[in-house]
């Protein structure tokens, strides 16, 4: 996404980068998102909420798991 008076890429804020990295850990991105996504400057903050969307998920699924297992 680029400033259309300077040239200058805009850092998307971190809800867009939320919604982008759940849309693609369930596969439904769109292709205007993507390329939105790639025109960023920087990939680091992608990076680290998809890294921190990862860790949670891991041990989501590990907390159910357990629960599960206490329950038998």
């Amino acid at each position: 996404m680029s400033d259309q008076k300077t040239g200058k890429k805009k850092h998307p804020g971190l809800l867009k980068v939320m919604q982008s990295v759940m849309a693609g850990a369930l596969g439904v991105q769109s292709s205007k998102r993507h390329e939105e996504d790639f025109q960023s400057q920087s990939p680091w903050m992608y990076i680290i909420v998809g890294v921190l969307f990862t860790i949670g998920f891991v041990v989501t699924l590990i907390m159910i798991v357990r629960w599960v297992l206490a329950g038998q």
